[in-house]
């Protein structure tokens, strides 16, 4: 067994003793794979490509993948595999870009690969990453090439995206929300798509799955807002405040920035989009994180979720009660109120 995520752990809640077994084991199969389809004939290209594949992850998508290939007939087809093999080297090859864009120094509590090597590295590795996704789509034949180049389209136009602000007249919510649903949501749209593509599926079913991926996806980085204003300490992996300080509008500071009443001057004035001074100022940064934590935009950010993740649940009645969809309505109810 190459480094990375432990087919032991798996990072949905599968309750099912005889599905969480077949999942590990195929699990296995995809860390396995994974590492070969990372391996070029220069070393230092492997090197690279391996780097934040051996830090570890989640591995929240390959899993998806084989998830949802249970609610078809073929779940241990072989298309199945490179289809989780795909959707993870895409995300990883999205990170590279990512820590290049964020100045990241570190990544799963390693060196990000801007930081072990540099910004040309990491963004021709993420871009080796992504080729290398391709070919292996190529193998699966002109309908994954069309998926695969429709979810690669919305990826990058939410990173993009996430650079500018929205147009006059816009709505900075919803632009954010499209922001999310590209850059997140689509990728493991694809992932449950794939899974239930692969593996026979109805066609009803592929459809549901498709569309409860994109919700999940969405809910998914929408904890992530909450984790980051909610959080106490680094518990959960992440330092608190971290999107405030950086200036990034996320889901509550949005929502809180909506508010008319004079009683959240305070606040709003610390979350003005024309502040930079949080990041150099501990006590005001501190001083907005308490405000923030303290308002209603907490719990209406934190509602909005859980709909979500309830609305995903609500796509579930086209597979038959059972196992498979027991694990993807928990997974749909952890993702809603994570904490890490």
């Amino acid at each position: 067994m190459t480094n990375g995520a432990s087919p032991a752990e798996l990072a949905l809640p599968i309750l099912d003793d005889a599905l969480a077994d077949r999942l590990r084991g195929r699990m296995a199969a995809v860390e396995e794979a994974l590492y070969g389809h990372a391996s070029s004939r220069a070393p230092y290209v492997t090197e690279a490509a391996r780097h934040l594949l051996a830090a570890g992850g989640k591995r929240f998508r390959p899993l998806l993948v084989l998830l949802a290939a249970e609610a078809g007939p073929r779940p241990d087809a072989e298309e199945v595999l490179t289809a989780a093999c795909v959707v993870e080297i895409t995300h990883v090859g999205s990170l590279y870009h990512d820590d290049v864009m964020d100045e990241a120094a570190l990544r799963r509590g390693e060196d990000s690969a801007n930081a072990r090597y540099d910004n040309l590295v990491a963004i021709l590795t993420g871009d080796w990453l992504f080729a290398k996704s391709s070919e292996l789509t190529a193998r699966l034949g002109p309908e994954a090439v069309r998926i695969q180049a429709e979810t690669f389209t919305r990826l990058v136009e939410g990173q993009i995206l996430e650079t500018v602000p929205p147009a006059p007249g816009d709505d900075p919510l919803a632009h954010y929300l499209d922001v999310v649903a590209g850059k997140t949501g689509s990728l493991i749209a694809t992932s449950a798509h794939y899974g239930a593509l692969f593996s026979g599926a109805d066609p009803e079913v592929v459809t549901a799955l498709t569309a409860y991926g994109e919700l999940v996806g969405t809910a998914f980085q929408l904890s992530d807002d909450i984790l980051d204003i909610a959080s106490e300490s680094e518990e959960s992996g992440k330092t608190p405040g971290t999107d405030l300080k950086e200036g990034v509008p996320t889901l509550p500071v949005l929502m809180a920035r909506a508010s008319t009443d004079p009683a959240d001057a305070r606040l709003l004035e610390l979350l003005d989009p024309g502040r930079t001074d949080l990041a150099a100022d501990a006590q005001l940064h501190a001083e907005a994180l308490d405000l923030l934590r303290k308002h209603p935009a907490m719990a209406e950010a934190q509602a909005y979720v859980v709909d979500r993740a309830q609305e995903a649940k609500r796509l579930l009645t086209a597979l038959p009660e059972g196992a498979v969809r027991s694990a993807l309505e928990a997974f749909a109810d952890v993702v809603a109120v994570r904490s890490a």
